[in-house]
């Protein structure tokens, strides 16, 4: 907490300090047994922080650069076994 407090105080404008506060807040909602108004933002914001602590860039994506979108894929699936209940 003296480090995100340091940080915080250092930069006002830290977007990871602000993620990690969030994090911290969200995580505990989660564990204390509440569900999360938007979960999708909690896990995009736990892939911002994973790519941060690996060193990852945000353009170096193009190792997946051959595989479909989730979605599409997700629902081309679905879409597919329907048909072939008919």
């Amino acid at each position: 907490m003296d480090e995100l407090r340091k940080r915080a105080d250092a930069d006002k404008n830290d977007k990871s300090v602000k993620d990690l506060v969030l994090l911290l807040f969200e995580t505990s909602l989660l564990t204390s047994g509440f569900s999360l108004d938007d979960p999708n933002t909690f896990g995009n914001r736990i892939h911002r922080m994973l790519k941060l602590g690996l060193s990852i860039d945000e353009d170096a994506g193009e190792g997946d650069a051959d595989m479909p979108p989730l979605e599409d894929a997700d629902a081309e699936a679905e879409g597919s076994k329907m048909e072939e209940v008919d």
